[in-house]
């Protein structure tokens, strides 16, 4: 990959520091104690992961803490046996914690079910029987397409409880991406549901299994779990021989099932990459860093107490459920907000209405969601009880700043520290955050590396510059043990730069003078517009600054004279909101304001809609492919196709 400079274009002064008394009672309080952890983490990694690493029970203690020496194939905690089953669940099912709530869950249709650690313990029991009833074995590769139900978190500790390598696909992929995982893992088994709610319709899962597994030899169950919907199953169609109900067989076993010594570099779980260009990449996580490194960011980042409600929006299916969901917060003892539905289901104020009704105090969503609750408008916040929130949370991308404003005053109050995370699915956990009782916060940025992350920003000669690509010098536990079946195209993708000495995430970013990390996006989605090479997340980030705007996606196009022009997609706020001329100028203003002249767009399209991932990120790759004429790329992953044809005719207009 040929990487250049990228010139930063914007500027953010506002600053935001943690209330006095956040920090009082946080469980970091300080700039100073951030920085001497931070210190000790890089230089004293032995002593400090040692006493990080006692917070969580190990059945063996670990000898060596890292083994570099076929790099980058890291190991971590070597000589150490633990399970991550164990230290989510197990050790918490016991005293006063017992009964303390686990997960709390509501289905779209309104139902909702409890469970304390207690009856977690004993359901994942009763599934691990269940699965080793049916074949299953340490080591064997188990497929997941599952709704948001409690079952999907059963099923992923039940695997990570017998040593099964657990593979999550989130429920709304495709038969086709359901049998490349399937493949390409080897998976014995399916877990599915008869269905599943997602915006008032019942999505037909197991009809979209018996599709993807048709002709995988592989597949020797598929293990249904009943929807159970006010005790109605949804009717599905049981292939003799293959397909197993889950409550009939559960019903044959105990609910005794020992958690299995795992080495911590056993294989805990495989996820697979969305796949928006080429063959999905199977991400692969191992025991004992993973489950650490969960632990610690979810601990201090989300700065989790007892009497705490943490909700993360996300899906299981994506590295935020896995992370930030299930191993994070349960290993903190956390009770766990689990939804199955949508955000606009019944109508767009069905978040605020569960955050009220559950007294949320930590939640944890995706600026795609911000921005698409700042278009639908601030009416369905009008009635919120929102006042149980304590702190605020990003993932996904960065986050522009007036989307973070909006957080910070409409869902927060003005009150609420906000945790801008940075981190992917390679890196397993969040390595660039705030502290929310250490770090005074600037829209938009990621600020600091968290422990154990040393993070450089590079040009292509490897030299430190203030805006170039993001680097990370050294492994951290959680680091991604390589893909799947595929040593070389680890290499190649994530160190094929500096001559192998540093990780390479795929982002832009830059850092300002009180030394705050700005992630800028992905290097793939840099434009050159006159020499000017600048990230597309800038360039969005001023057209959100408009009132008008919820949100943006900014493409790169042949220029004859610039090399490149833009071409900007907008989406308004309001449902009823139209593009205008007058608007477009306003916009154009905008921009030769906020950066100049030359970054005007050579076009602003006001679509009602964005070509996005089931994540909910853009897929600017396709808007190149409209704009350009050229035939559409992989757009299996796309959450709804429409929008496309949508696009084209506008653009073609």
């Amino acid at each position: 990959m040929t990487i250049e400079n990228i010139e930063s274009v914007l500027k953010e002064s506002r600053l935001f520091p943690p209330p006095a008394e956040f920090s009082a009672e946080a469980h970091i309080g300080s700039m100073e104690a951030y920085k001497e952890m931070h210190r000790r983490s890089l230089e004293e990694p032995e002593a400090f992961w040692r006493e990080v690493s006692d917070e969580l029970e190990w059945f063996e203690d670990w000898h060596t803490l890292v083994d570099d020496s076929e790099k980058p194939f890291f190991k971590w905690f070597l000589g150490g046996r633990l399970n991550a089953c164990h230290n989510a669940v197990d050790r918490h099912a016991v005293g006063a914690m017992a009964n303390k709530a686990a997960i709390v869950w509501e289905g779209e249709p309104g139902d909702t079910r409890v469970l304390t650690y207690r009856d977690l313990h004993r359901e994942v029991q009763r599934f691990a029987n269940t699965l080793k009833s049916l074949g299953i074995q340490k080591g064997d590769t188990v497929a997941i397409y599952l709704p948001m139900i409690p079952e999907l978190a059963v099923a992923v500790l039940a695997c990570a409880r017998i040593g099964a390598v657990h593979s999550v696909i989130f429920a709304g992929f495709s038969a086709d991406s359901i049998r490349d995982r399937v493949l390409d893992a080897k998976s014995k088994m399916v877990i599915t549901g008869d269905g599943g709610w997602r915006r008032g319709k019942v999505l037909d899962l197991k009809s979209i299994v018996d599709e993807g597994v048709e002709g995988c030899d592989c597949i020797e169950h598929v293990l249904v779990v009943r929807r159970d919907e006010f005790g109605e199953a949804f009717p599905c169609e049981m292939k003799d021989g293959r397909d197993v109900w889950y409550h009939e067989a559960a019903a044959e076993v105990d609910a005794f099932c020992p958690c299995v010594s795992l080495d911590s570099e056993d294989l805990l779980f495989l996820l697979y990459t969305s796949g928006s260009t080429g063959k999905p990449k199977g991400i692969m996580h191992t025991v004992g860093g993973y489950s650490l490194y969960t632990y610690l960011t979810a601990k201090y980042v989300f700065d989790l107490k007892p009497e705490d409600v943490y909700w993360c929006t996300a899906d299981v299916g994506w590295i935020t459920g896995h992370s930030y969901i299930l191993y994070g917060p349960l290993q903190n003892g956390a009770t766990v907000v689990m939804y199955e539905g949508a955000p606009n289901a019944p109508d767009p104020s069905r978040f605020w209405k569960i955050v009220e009704k559950h007294r949320v105090s930590v939640f944890y969503t995706a600026p795609t969601a911000i921005r698409a609750f700042m278009k639908w408008g601030d009416e369905w916040l009008e009635d919120a009880d929102l006042g149980s929130l304590r702190l605020l949370g990003s993932v996904g991308e960065p986050i522009n700043p007036e989307a973070w404003m909006w957080y910070h005053e409409k869902i927060g109050g003005g009150r609420c520290p906000i945790v801008d995370t940075w981190w992917q699915t390679e890196t397993g956990g969040i390595l660039i955050t705030p502290l929310p009782g250490v770090t005074p916060t600037k829209p938009g940025s990621a600020t600091l590396p968290f422990f154990g992350v040393d993070a450089a920003i590079l040009n292509a000669a490897g030299e430190e510059v203030s805006a170039g690509l993001l680097a990370i010098r050294r492994p951290w536990p959680s680091i991604l043990r390589g893909v799947w079946g595929d040593p070389e195209r680890y290499q190649k993708t994530y160190w094929c730069n500096w001559d192998g000495e540093f990780y390479f995430p795929g982002d832009g970013a830059r850092r300002d003078d009180d030394g705050y990390i700005w992630v800028v996006g992905r290097v793939d989605d840099v434009v050159n517009v006159s020499g000017h090479r600048i990230g597309t997340a800038e360039l969005e980030s001023v057209f959100v600054e408009h009132p008008s705007v919820a949100e943006s996606a900014v493409i790169g196009v042949p220029h004859e004279v610039k090399g490149q022009g833009l071409v900007a997609f907008v989406l308004l706020r309001g449902k009823d909101a139209e593009g205008s001329d007058e608007l477009r100028a306003e916009l154009n203003a905008l921009v030769e304001k906020r950066i100049g002249k030359f970054a005007r767009p050579e076009r602003i399209l006001f679509s009602a809609d964005l070509p996005k991932t089931r994540s909910g990120k853009i897929m600017r790759r396709l808007l190149r492919d409209i704009a350009t004429g050229q035939a559409l790329g992989n757009v299996t992953t796309l959450a709804d196709p429409s929008v496309i044809d949508s696009l084209k005719a506008k653009y073609t207009d």
